[in-house]
């Protein structure tokens, strides 16, 4: 811009008012309104119009150098400003200030909004059913978050760990974040702006929120200096940086709610994905959890389930509350329906309050509000007689908003078009004044409406009509046939090609008073209209208070309703750490088959069983079983009722799930490792109250390797007590659970018929010993030649012993050729091949004097051994160690 404004004298006025304007705003594309059009000039132009596929055009500058130049139309604003949104554009809203038809010179212009991806207001730039956050970071580890949804007015405040940042930020999904200038940006498909850093202080932050909310002091909000300075820096500067985008105020920001640790749980990324909780894992195919309980009837209590979705209680107590609701509303079906029929017609309060507050309301959605505010009474009368706790609360708390929406009832027209000025907007009897002139504009009106049949009488010219356009008002019109009729007091108005059009002293009369009244009309409705969005406005803070009670209401009759419809059963949450489900079920797989096919399981964790190793073949239902205990926990708390016959679940502080593999080639990390960074953080972060599902840990390397992985990570899981349920391959592990004092083996049946097998599902006692790979293989299609060769291979490879040659050379004996995979070295464990860093020659007779060690344990008698001579035999083995 720096170009475009050297010499600015040698501008129009209108382009100097416009450079000034755009000086105080580079990093947002400028609509500057003209007109009936927001134009943008120079760079702006430019970019625009490469941006949204506009013609470059150029403006005349009044003799002077023209400047390029591109605009969209006023009425199409919005789908042009959601483009550039969606692109993570800013886009700055220059409006004319005053009439142009009253300015003395320039119009009078300024910015009275700017639109970013983060502060959206617009209903048809939002998802309905989700948040749209901005969020201001402060500090570094541990970081201050402060989120504020502008289109609903809510603000919350967080502090959060510098490990948890990403998964913290993943489950908010901002769609704008607000960090300090020179701070690097967090990962993440999300809008960054970058503000001064000095805007990211505490006592900036304390004065910024006690200013904003007229408070003497911001603990009343639930904050101490001393002890969140990370949360009053994150504050003030996102309450700065709101007041820079939204000059004119934003008087619906509610006082923010501190969300302190320990009454929700928290849930990472890899929870969220591996058990699909609000996206399935391939966008566009499956169900998630999310749309299978989503049942509610309004946009609030959509939001409100999302969020409590991905923020389950861990308090037992508030968990009862809502559980003794849900029975409440299963058990009385009559009530139930009534509450979610009363629901129906209740439009986004929570938006709808935010758009009358900043002035943004239309005529149709003020009267939607009204529509919305008139069903209240209707759902506060059907949550008599409930008793629950908090039903009753919920009940005895509702403000059903009577005044307000009497207001909007008495002055807007139920036919009121959307536009204000379409007019027609204020209902009849509410405005003395308004009704006399509608009176005398629609006398006008008849009486012109008269004068057709008046002069068509006169004179005689039959096919004389009245018309109107914007250009030249009223007009009579006479066909060519009929011109030498005319009397001569007309004037000539227009030519046409088969008419002409007049006017007379006497039809300019009255057209000057219906035009008067409409002026008059226009400018007296306007004046009314706002001054009964700006009462509605002042009101603001009920309709969110019940707004809030509209939510949860429908948050408790959804759940209710789906565990109604779905046979879902009240769990059973606890202090102690059992984990106790009899005929649990997917929730979400179960919808995808007929409801008697699927093949509920039993599992249980307590203080003597902490640990279950579960093994069977792909496809048999393991990740199947791991998935649904997860989900049943999670779905108990948030208070849902849940799919078994029987639950009872001892709180958990945190859900970890290690489940499938994929790769995140964008930070370089392969299968494996991102395998073993999930891994790491549940082995560093979980507790004895934790429920970990870990699925095939170790696959993504090689067998031993993976194995001994596996191995390590069970004991200290074991070893610090966390309910863990481990579904794997590795058959090897199963001997753990005779090791290990408080673990226990199970397995995904399977029956065998000749050469092929039939899953049961049903998870059972005891480990399995085969994986049926090769069954699987044949299954699924690959090749009858290919199926055999496996089977042969794999009847060689389980017939060990081998040879000093290995594997490899086993597998030629017996006419196979020789396999790149297995290599003829030195054998690793069990005669297999070596591990990578095969050993050379002195380490490969270590081994086999190792392998002869084990060859006569194998052969000992134990139970004919005296203790002396199984002393002398350890000792004989033990020198061969220190050896």
């Amino acid at each position: 811009m720096a170009a475009a404004t050297t010499g600015s004298e040698a501008y129009s006025p209108l382009i100097r008012q416009y450079l000034d304007i755009k000086s105080r705003h580079p990093d947002s594309l400028l609509f500057f309104r003209v007109g009936d059009f927001y134009e943008m000039f120079f760079e702006d132009a430019e970019e625009g119009s490469g941006l949204l596929g506009l013609t470059l055009t150029a403006r005349n500058n009044g003799g002077k150098r023209d400047v390029p130049l591109a605009g969209v139309p006023v009425k199409a604003v919005d789908e042009y400003v959601s483009r550039l949104l969606e692109m993570g554009r800013r886009v700055a809203i220059c409006e004319q200030l005053e009439d142009p038809a009253e300015a003395r010179g320039i119009v009078q212009r300024d910015v009275v909004e700017i639109i970013t991806p983060g502060t959206v207001l617009e209903d048809r730039l939002l998802a309905a059913r989700r948040n749209n956050y901005v969020i201001a970071i402060a500090g570094d580890a541990p970081f201050g978050l402060a989120a504020v949804d502008l289109s609903t007015g809510e603000f919350e405040l967080r502090e959060v760990a510098a490990a948890d940042l990403g998964d913290e930020l993943g489950r908010l999904e901002p769609a704008e974040i607000v960090i300090p200038e020179e701070t690097e940006a967090p990962a993440g498909p999300w809008h960054v702006t970058a503000r001064p850093a000095w805007r990211f202080d505490a006592s900036l932050g304390d004065e910024r929120l006690r200013e904003w909310f007229g408070v003497a002091s911001s603990t009343g909000f639930g904050l101490d200096a001393a002890r969140d300075p990370l949360l009053l820096a994150a504050s003030g500067a996102l309450l700065g940086y709101l007041a820079e985008v939204r000059p004119a105020g934003l008087d619906h920001l509610r006082p923010p709610r501190v969300d302190r640790a320990g009454r929700v749980m928290y849930l990472d990324e890899m929870t969220r994905r591996n058990l699909e909780l609000v996206e399935p894992l391939r966008p566009g195919e499956g169900v998630s959890l999310l749309s299978l309980l989503d049942r509610t009837r309004t946009p609030m209590g959509a939001r409100l389930l999302r969020r409590r979705l991905l923020r389950p209680l861990v308090v037992p107590g508030e968990i009862a509350a809502r559980l003794d609701a849900v029975q409440e509303l299963v058990e009385r079906a009559e009530a139930r329906e009534r509450i979610r029929s009363a629901l129906r017609p209740i439009r986004d309060l929570e938006r709808l309050a935010a758009r009358v507050s900043t002035g943004r309301a239309a005529p149709r959605e003020l009267l939607g509000l009204g529509l919305s505010l008139d069903a209240l009474p209707g759902l506060a009368a059907a949550l008599e007689r409930l008793e629950a706790g908090r039903l009753a609360e919920l009940r005895s708390g509702f403000d059903a908003l009577p005044d307000v929406a009497a207001r909007i009832e008495e002055a807007i027209d139920p036919e009121s078009p959307h536009a204000l000025k379409d007019g027609g907007v204020i209902r009849k009897g509410f405005s003395a004044d308004l009704d006399e002139l509608r009176g005398m504009r629609g006398s006008a009106v008849e009486f012109i409406a008269g004068m057709q049949v008046r002069e068509r009488e006169r004179t005689g010219i039959d096919t004389l009509k009245i018309g109107y356009n914007k250009v030249f008002g009223y007009y009579l019109e006479v066909t060519r046939s009929k011109l030498d009729r005319v009397p001569e007091e007309w004037t000539r108005r227009q030519t046409l090609t088969n008419a002409e059009r007049y006017l007379t002293p006497e039809l300019k009369e009255w057209e000057a008073k219906v035009l008067g009244a409409d002026d008059q009309i226009a400018t007296l409705e306007a004046r009314l209209f706002h001054s009964v969005r700006d009462a509605v406005a002042a009101e603001v803070g009920r309709i969110q208070a019940t707004a809030a009670h509209v939510a949860e209401i429908d948050f408790l009759a959804c759940l209710a309703e789906v565990a109604a419809a779905e046979d879902y059963v009240r769990p059973r949450l606890s202090d102690d750490i059992v984990f106790d489900i009899e005929e649990g079920r997917h929730p979400v797989v179960e919808t995808a088959v007929a409801r008697d096919t699927f093949i509920p399981n039993d599992m249980r964790l307590d203080d003597e069983r902490r640990t279950l190793i579960v093994t069977g073949p792909n496809m048999a239902g393991k990740s199947t079983v791991l998935r649904q205990a997860g989900l049943i926990a999670l779905m108990a708390h948030i208070g849902s009722f849940v799919p078994a016959r029987r639950a009872h679940i001892g709180v958990c502080d945190r859900v970890f799930t290690r489940v499938g593999a994929s790769d995140n080639l964008a930070a370089g990390q392969s299968t494996f490792m991102v395998e073993m960074t999930e891994t790491a953080t549940i082995l560093h972060s979980a507790t004895e109250r934790s429920l970990v599902l870990l699925d095939e840990i170790g696959r993504g390397t090689s067998t031993y390797d993976g194995l001994s992985i596996a191995w390590a990570v069970t004991e200290r899981l074991h070893e610090f007590g966390a309910r863990t349920v481990f579904a794997t391959h590795y058959h090897e592990l199963v001997g753990l659970a005779e090791s290990l004092p408080r673990a226990a083996a199970f397995n995904v049946a399977v029956r065998e018929t000749g050469e092929d097998i039939v899953f049961l599902y049903r998870l059972q006692p005891g480990g399995s010993d085969r994986s049926y790979g090769v069954h699987v293989a044949r299954l699924a299609g690959l090749p009858p030649d290919v199926v055999g060769r496996a089977a042969r291979i794999l009847h060689v490879l389980e017939s060990g012993p081998w040879g000093a040659g290995g594997r490899g050379a086993a597998l030629a004996e017996a006419g196979m050729g020789q396999l790149s995979l297995f290599e003829a070295a030195a054998p690793g464990p069990e005669g297999g091949p070596a591990p990578s860093g095969a050993p050379g020659d002195a380490e490969g007779a270590d081994i086999a004097a190792a392998r002869e060690v084990l060859e006569k344990l194998a052969g000992l008698e134990l139970d004919g051994m005296t203790p002396l001579e199984a002393l002398n035999t350890l000792a004989e083995w033990k020198a061969f160690g220190d050896a």
